[in-house]
């Protein structure tokens, strides 16, 4: 389902990329004019007023969104979802942020607002700028850019920051985002290598993905099309979907420290306003229904897969599938 791949778009893979970067061109970032709360104790007030009014101003945030003029209550949604998770991380005025697997920019138009005109935010995504439905994510890239968070981001569309020409100077950013991008890594080893990989760059990581274990019944349908998805790309039937490699939140707890860093937080995050559920049900009936993505499973899996499609349909609802809770984690 096309909707789906335009929400989460991309890892920092080298193998969702079609090619290369030959090299990247560095602006200068600016300097951190006013320090976060972690360095300056008298900021902790200041940073808490900034963001307690982020969630209202959602609808704004939401309404600069090229996808707002297709479904404007879905995009708002989506961005009240984000404005939480970048309130609960307190990302002070001032701050750089690197977010990998920006997508068409839902999250990165919420950190632009939380770090305010004297941040920064680099926006990362291995897939192209043509890339997404209905709205590509140059488009939607554009659209900001021409807003008045457009000063504040630099996107950089098909870089893979496992690429060695990929590089920035140490401690060059506060933070580095992912949010709801991991999954779509090939392996948790390559989501292992690329967290390794961003550790001298950042002082401190956000990441957000959802939860694997469901909170009720109502969620199973979501669970179940997330699971048979995961399945058939771990049986060597890859597609472009947003579900390549789920794992749980006990599977990134453990490969943190093998990367270089320590956990310091982590929280469930409400995500009952969401339609990700929908969309990835929808996503997984649409892969069970094509023959040559299933032509390419070895003949067990494959009948598996069908019969765990059986199950899905007979418990999904039309429209309205709750979706799986999502957790938080922050680490230095």
């Amino acid at each position: 389902m096309v909707r789906v791949a335009a929400r989460r778009t991309a890892s920092t893979s080298a193998s969702a990329s079609a090619g290369r970067p030959s090299s990247i061109s560095e602006a200068p970032l600016p300097p951190r004019l006013i320090p976060s709360a972690r360095t300056d104790p008298s900021s902790i007030t200041k940073d808490f007023v900034n963001h307690s009014d982020l969630l209202a101003k959602a609808p704004s945030l939401a309404a600069g969104m090229a996808a707002a003029d297709h479904s404007p209550d879905i995009q708002l949604s989506q961005t009240r979802h984000r404005a939480a998770l970048v309130a609960s991380w307190h990302i002070a005025p001032g701050s750089t942020v690197l977010e990998l697997g920006c997508g068409q920019g839902d999250m990165t138009a919420v950190l632009a607002e939380a770090v305010g005109p004297q941040g920064r935010v680099v926006a990362v995504d291995v897939a192209a700028p043509s890339y997404g439905a209905p709205v590509t994510l140059g488009e939607s890239a554009a659209r900001l850019a021409a807003g008045p968070l457009g000063p504040r981001i630099d996107f950089r569309f098909g870089t893979d920051v496992l690429d060695p020409s990929v590089d920035f100077p140490e401690s060059t950013f506060d933070h580095v985002v992912l949010a709801h991008c991991s999954w779509y890594f090939t392996s948790l080893g390559q989501l292992r290598d690329t967290l390794a990989r961003v550790r001298p760059w950042a002082r401190r990581l956000c990441f957000t993905e959802w939860d694997l274990t469901p909170a009720s019944d109502t969620q199973l349908a979501h669970l179940l099309a997330v699971l048979i998805q995961g399945q058939t790309e771990a049986a060597g039937s890859h597609g472009e979907g947003n579900v390549r490699t789920p794992f749980s939140r006990e599977g990134l707890l453990r490969i943190l420290p093998e990367a270089g860093w320590t956990a310091d937080g982590s929280n469930p995050v409400n995500t009952e306003e969401l339609q990700d559920g929908d969309w990835e049900i929808a996503a997984c009936l649409d892969l069970v229904g094509r023959d040559e993505r299933l032509a390419a499973l070895p003949e067990p899996v494959r009948q598996l897969v069908l019969s765990q499609a059986d199950v899905l349909r007979a418990i999904a609802q039309p429209h309205g599938n709750r979706a799986l809770a999502a957790y938080s984690v922050t680490a230095r």
